[in-house]
């Protein structure tokens, strides 16, 4: 990973005509890293969103256990699941008006010591709402795991670098959804997963001494130029962010419900695998997220560099995820492992999604920016998990089988993001700069 900082003159000349992912019209506000020191910074950060992304996605290996020992119905597993993202989510719009306020290793640090406390929380309480209450706390702490390096990168990156970080951040948080599978459910038989919650937060403290120690200050850092919370109104109001709204909160969020939470329900109600089985199927589907993103950090610099966007790939790639959506409600119990790997893997291209939002915008908003977008994402998590569970149920009370329920529920996420995916293909404007005019 090699940043691309330039001096002040030479960014607009470097730059091809027509950015192909968004227009980026500040980006000579960079500033320079060396290559070691973005090495240390890049791991710093990743060291972090691992278990975040552990933590996330968890709640599909320890499904079963749940259910067992709380008793839970399929949308009280969906709310208790879902409960992190609603924290997630709460956060964006305040953390991202302190990502350009005060800079993403200051708030980070905050934040990641509300998760430890989250996760001893989660450890010790009993009853169903404390546990719930947990998650969403340790949803406000990992809020700025990954929207904090982003801004960063924004920052001090060009935007080749960008994406490939971006990739690359993702790809770490693949590497934690592989290991809330099969090395959970190994686990587990010794420390339970309470004692899971305990190890996650020792390892969550140990992550915030290495960003104190390894990621550079802020205060060289921040843009010198701070707009008020009411530009939110600008981010929402841009046209990149308008097109590509409904594939965050359907298309993207339906990815990751999918990962962090249904695929294991799915496996084991619908095809009747049983726990172990279900953790070997979710250790192949997030596998297969490592390697997607993994390779879109290989390949997405070279494509922009001949000209292909983000908007292009996106269009291209989302009907794959779509066709394995639908194959999955007309194959239901034959629907196996495999066919989720796909569905998520192909799902992978909405990422671009994100850079391609932070790239419409100058730097100096760019935490406002990613976070905006990532509110919509998670509060398409929140929504579309929850609401898969209280689908399911409700077949369930009308006297359909668990297969019968599962796959309507399902059929009904297909229909939601084939229209999502409709409003981006119609909403073909091209990427416009962001007009945010500096207070006064």
């Amino acid at each position: 990973m090699t940043p691309h900082g330039r001096p002040k003159g030479a960014a607009r000349r470097a730059q091809p005509p027509g950015p192909p992912v968004g227009h980026a019209g500040i980006d000579s506000t960079a500033t320079t890293m060396s290559s070691r020191v973005a090495v240390e910074v890049f791991l710093s950060f990743a060291f972090a969103y691992f278990f975040s992304a552990l933590v996330r996605g968890v709640t599909a290996t320890l499904a079963p256990s749940f259910s067992a020992e709380l008793d839970l119905a399929a949308g009280d597993l969906g709310l208790l699941a879902g409960a992190y993202f609603f924290g997630f989510a709460a956060m964006q719009l305040p953390m991202g008006r302190a990502l350009d306020r005060f800079g993403p290793k200051r708030v980070l640090l905050g934040l990641l010591a509300v998760a430890v406390v989250g996760c001893i929380a989660f450890a010790v309480v009993h009853s169903f709402g404390g546990l719930t209450a947990a998650r969403a706390l340790i949803g406000v702490g990992m809020s700025a795991s990954l929207m904090a390096p982003l801004t960063l990168f924004r920052r001090r990156f060009g935007a080749a670098a960008q994406l490939r970080a971006n990739s690359w951040m993702l790809m770490t948080g693949s590497l934690g959804m592989v290991a809330s599978t099969l090395p959970v459910q190994w686990l587990l038989p010794s420390v339970g997963w309470r004692g899971l919650f305990w190890l996650v937060a020792a390892l969550m403290a140990l992550s915030i001494g290495v960003i104190a120690w390894r990621v550079p200050d802020d205060a060289g850092d921040r843009p010198a130029n701070d707009l008020p919370a009411a530009r939110y109104a600008d981010v929402f109001r841009h046209r990149t962010f308008i097109r590509l709204a409904p594939l965050g909160f359907f298309n993207y969020g339906a990815l990751i419900a999918v990962q962090s939470l249904w695929a294991g329900p799915w496996l084991v109600q619908v095809c009747g695998l049983s726990a172990t089985q279900a953790a070997q199927g979710l250790f192949g589907i997030n596998l297969a997220m490592l390697l997607a993103f993994w390779s879109w950090g290989m390949t997405v610099p070279r494509l922009y560099g001949r000209g292909w966007t983000a908007m292009k790939l996106i269009a291209l790639g989302t009907p794959l995820s779509l066709l394995a959506l639908l194959t999955a409600v007309l194959l239901g119990p034959r629907g196996g492992a495999w066919l989720w790997a796909i569905f998520c893997a192909a799902s992978s291209i909405v990422a671009l999604a994100q850079p391609a939002v932070a790239l419409a915008f100058e730097t100096r908003v760019a935490g406002r920016a990613l976070s905006a977008f990532n509110l919509v994402v998670f509060a398409g998590v929140f929504t579309l998990q929850w609401g898969i569970g209280l689908a399911i149920d409700l077949g369930l009370a009308q006297g359909w089988s668990a297969v019968s329920s599962f796959r309507v529920a399902f059929a009904l996420l297909t229909a939601c993001c084939t229209l999502a995916y409709v409003w981006f293909l119609r909403s073909s404007d091209a990427l416009a700069p962001a007009k945010l005019n500096p207070p006064g």
